[in-house]
């Protein structure tokens, strides 16, 4: 097998057979089209020995079908970049508050979709469960800061100390 398969393909000979002959099928492999020298290739669903490949993340695929155009395919990556882009041109515009509370919500919203959709595209980074806690978190704190700001909506000691030092 040559070096420029995937990460989910396995070599055609069991774990056991080091003589090359081919391994009687398992439950676990399936039978696909013919390779190039006309046999039946078997796929399998076991990790191969040596990784040649990053998986994609979950979620990484497209977020519309193969023949909408590109922004389509990838809206909710654009959707969360344009609220981020928005709350910065409001943060430049000297409205502060409602800028950092837009970039925080937009970050909120990015940990929704990676929840509630199957395929994100390239909203999809890590695994599902590791996007949700980075992209909730710092929705979150960029949210706490922002409320936190003068005049001070809302006060967390903790975090009152942090502000003191980066905004005041």
């Amino acid at each position: 097998m040559d070096d420029r398969t995937s990460a989910g393909a396995d070599d055609r000979t069991s774990a056991g057979a080091e003589d090359g002959a081919r391994a009687e099928p398992t439950v676990r492999d399936a039978v696909s089209a013919p390779d190039a020298t006309g046999r039946p290739r078997r796929t399998t669903r076991r990790f191969p020995l040596f990784t040649r490949d990053t998986a994609r993340p979950e979620g990484g695929g497209r977020a519309a079908p193969r023949g909408a155009p590109a922004p389509a395919r990838q809206w909710p990556i654009l959707a969360v970049l344009s609220a981020v882009g928005l709350g910065l041109l409001l943060t430049a515009l000297d409205v502060f508050r409602f800028g950092t509370i837009l970039i925080g919500a937009a970050l909120l919203g990015a940990a929704a979709l990676r929840w509630m959709l199957p395929d994100v595209g390239m909203l999809a980074v890590r695994s599902r469960f590791t996007d949700m806690v980075t992209y909730g978190v710092l929705g979150v704190a960029i949210v706490l800061l922002a409320l936190m700001a003068q005049p001070s909506v809302l006060e967390i000691p903790f975090l009152d100390d942090t502000l003191h030092f980066t905004v005041r």
